[in-house]
């Protein structure tokens, strides 16, 4: 008993200490020794491996994504700087008019997300522009954050037929099933994610603009006041270096089915084989490469490009820190008997196949934190129990990885934590809009989703 509720209240703890503005990395040391404490964990070994270097552990998180934060951070910079994401932003808002800003910021999170790109990299590669197209429509900074978790960690993220996503990849692997299983029921829900973000986001800034709501920059955030300056590149340079990002990673995808043509020891094909073997390591020299386009076109940068280089790489130390320590959070999580009997007690529950497997995903992910995390614990422990009961494959497979991306993104979640650091703003000040795009209506759509296998 005190197990569980050592448990219940260590999340309690950090989700309250997140939504108060206290650090999450003290936050999240200061629940785990609760959870240490309840469940009667070994200290040493909780710290130096379950918090740290576990499967969970927050160095193997940050080890993991540490050039590609810090290449992120880089880009975000140099794009800031040289005022090449201003350039491009006022040329959208001027076409398309600037209070379509929040949508603009969606859908391109949404081509790149679908198109590969991890959420971590959509956000440094959309930040910028989408920042200085919320100045351009004097949008409240807020809603850039929803606009961006709308496309790029919703209906692209669990949904979409055929996402590359981690989520999709994880369900696939354990049932043996295609990334484009379950599709019907993807679509349905994707349409229920798009419809009612989008929905959500313009009653939101009209609201905004009711109440008199402004865009206000973070401290230190650069911004550009004078739309006339000689120092601002043509749009068209400007595109030139997020351009070739997005190039850089999404063309090795496109074109593995031609390595096969190759001869063995094409450079050229080793080079695809090798972009398409690095998730991690691939988008981040594609973003290096993208900085150091913004050094040679632009001359701002030129007069001292090792601040610059510098300076990004510095920005990334906050995003990638705060986010680690509560994926090791989650990782002391993971090793409590109280969570083996959560698990177990799902199974025993006399639920409706479908409604129980929802649960089961749904609280292991917002245990952990993680929606990858969960469904992963969730493929591995209680997969085939729920397939034995009559659920198809490839139902399972849609609707758990749905139903990973709904209560994962409460204020504990390391991604939630990482664009909240990037983005430099509180939970205080933007979690409500990130939770309704991020974890009502996602859990709206699973259920809608769920409800649509009696008549499909």
């Amino acid at each position: 008993m005190l197990e569980n509720l050592g448990l219940v209240l260590a999340l309690a703890v950090l989700i309250v200490m997140a939504l108060r503005g206290i650090n999450v990395i003290f936050a999240s040391l200061v629940s785990s020794l609760l959870i240490i404490a309840t469940n009667q964990l070994p200290l040493a070994e909780s710290f130096s491996q379950y918090y740290s270097f576990g499967p969970l552990g927050a160095f193997t998180f940050a080890g993991k994504f540490f050039l590609l934060f810090v290449c992120g951070a880089i880009f975000g910079r140099v794009m800031g700087e040289s005022h090449a994401a201003a350039s491009i932003a006022i040329v959208l808002s001027r076409k398309l008019g600037p209070h379509r800003a929040l949508l603009i910021a969606a859908l391109a999170s949404a081509m790149l997300t679908y198109g590969g790109v991890v959420v971590f990299i959509v956000i440094f590669a959309i930040y910028p522009l989408g920042l200085r197209l919320l100045q351009e429509a004097d949008i409240p900074k807020r809603l850039l954050l929803a606009a961006i978790a709308l496309g790029s960690g919703t209906f692209t993220l669990t949904a979409l037929p055929g996402t590359p996503s981690v989520q999709n990849v994880i369900s696939s692997v354990a049932l043996g099933t295609d990334l484009f299983a379950g599709a019907i029921y993807g679509i349905i829900a994707t349409f229920v994610m798009l419809g009612c973000g989008l929905w959500y986001l313009e009653s939101e800034r009209l609201k905004a603009i009711r109440n008199g709501e402004k865009f206000v920059p973070a401290p230190g955030e650069i911004t550009q006041t004078d739309d006339s300056d000689e120092e601002m590149p043509h749009w068209f340079l400007a595109l030139i270096p997020l351009v070739t990002v997005l190039l850089a990673i999404i063309i090795p995808r496109l074109l593995v089915d031609s390595v096969t043509d190759m001869s063995a020891g094409s450079s050229v094909a080793a080079l695809i084989t090798f972009a398409n073997a690095q998730p991690i390591i691939w988008p981040s020299i594609a973003l290096l490469i993208g900085s150091v386009c913004c050094v040679i076109l632009f001359p701002v940068l030129r007069r001292h490009p090792v601040q610059s280089l510098s300076k990004g790489a510095e920005d990334a130390i906050m995003p990638l820190l705060n986010t680690a320590a509560v994926i090791g959070f989650g990782g002391i999580v993971t090793q409590t008997e109280g969570f083996q009997q959560f698990t177990n007690a799902i199974m025993q529950v006399d639920l409706p196949p479908l409604i129980s497997m929802f649960v089961s995903v749904s609280l292991t992910s917002a245990l952990v934190g993680s929606s990858s995390g969960g469904l992963q614990i969730f493929m591995e422990t209680m997969a085939q129990d729920y397939l034995a009961m009559g659920i198809s494959a490839g139902e399972l497979h849609r609707l758990a990885t749905m139903a990973s991306g709904g209560f994962d993104s409460l204020p504990h979640c390391g991604a939630v934590v990482a664009m909240l650091t990037i983005t430099r703003q509180t939970h205080r000040e933007a979690y409500k809009d990130l939770a309704v795009i991020t974890v009502a209506i996602p859990v709206l759509a699973t259920l809608v989703a769920m409800a649509s296998t009696l008549v499909v």
